[in-house]
């Protein structure tokens, strides 16, 4: 299958418009249980064969993700696919917490080890608190490693928009783009809308990474179905918001996307990160996370669902009246 793809900010490398979320991937890390049952290396090996037989050009995991568990499984997953180190993109971060800027520069070998000779396309700074070192030093520090051709780009995530023009100014003066920023959006979060981070995106050609970008599974409509199900994983009902209140009022937009679903042959779930990737034109790219190979193949295909102007005009007035 070939899928359009867009550039990673103002880089030169293309993504396709949905990636795959890896955090899945972590193991029975603490991270990883709270929103995810472990899952054995076959099973990531069939969702990463999925992802990419349905068009999913690049994944996205991370150092905090099981201490690099997660980096080894998709790695691993990779190549037992036959996919080449460097044919598809793969995007990281390093976790700040307790951390000086050093530790960015330190850290690279383990994070280069735990990819098993796959290049780190994309090196993102996870949170912008939590090191004891200036957000200026840490930039610093990965324009190093971009510099030394350790790291092709760079990114942040979870800025704010200050956050973010401060990153883009420090890497001007290093002469490097801001690649990107990883962010929740979906239909039930818009902040980016409010609080600016939009708009310096825009005006600088920053690729905001939506992750979270079906709310934790509230956009599938299957909490709606059988609230039962929201007992499940309480950690993760508790992040998405799942009670009798919130149910209620978002049931007119999970019908929405229902209805539209049903007028393309589509699931809920896909109308929702078609949208998503739609609606802010190539500023926005999403990252699901799957647990299941269907689940994966699904969150591809939403890439060539086309919504007309109309259905992207309701769901945004539906999706701004079910905002908490």
């Amino acid at each position: 299958m070939v899928t359009a793809t867009r550039s990673l900010g103002r880089t030169d490398i293309k993504i396709t418009p949905i990636g795959l979320g890896c955090m899945q991937f972590a193991g029975a890390g603490l991270i990883a249980r709270l929103f995810y049952a472990p899952l054995e290396q076959p099973v990531v090996t069939e969702i990463v064969d999925a992802a990419l037989r349905a068009g999913t050009g690049w994944f996205d995991t991370a150092e905090m993700y099981g201490r690099g568990r997660s980096e080894r499984a998709l790695t691993t997953a990779l190549r037992d696919l036959g996919v080449a180190p460097g044919e598809v993109p793969i995007a990281t971060k390093w976790s700040p917490g307790l951390r000086t800027a050093g530790s960015i520069v330190r850290t690279i070998d383990d994070r280069l080890a735990a990819l098993q000779g796959y290049p780190i396309d994309l090196h993102q700074i996870h949170l912008p608190h939590g090191s004891f070192s200036s957000l200026t030093a840490q930039l610093k520090a990965m324009a190093r490693l971009a510099r030394e051709h350790k790291i092709n780009s760079i990114g942040v995530s979870n800025f704010s928009a200050r956050q973010l023009e401060l990153a883009h100014s420090v890497l001007s003066q290093e002469n490097l783009v801001l690649a990107s920023n990883q962010v929740q959006i979906n239909l039930l979060h818009r902040n980016i809308e409010k609080n600016g981070v939009l708009d310096v995106a825009r005006r600088h050609g920053i690729t905001l990474i939506a992750y979270s970008p079906l709310r934790s599974g509230l956009l599938t409509g299957r909490f709606h179905d059988q609230h039962d199900r929201s007992a499940l994983l309480p950690f993760r009902r508790l992040v998405g918001g799942f009670d009798t209140r919130t149910l209620r009022r978002t049931a007119p937009l999970i019908k929405e996307l229902e209805r539209i679903g049903l007028a393309h042959g589509a699931s809920a779930s896909q109308v929702a990160l078609a949208w998503l990737i739609t609606f802010y034109g190539d500023t926005v790219v999403a990252i699901p996370g799957a647990s299941k190979p269907s689940q994966a193949t699904q969150a591809a295909e939403a890439m060539s669902l086309e919504l007309s102007a109309d259905e992207l005009t309701r769901l945004d007035q539906l999706s701004r009246s079910a905002e908490a």
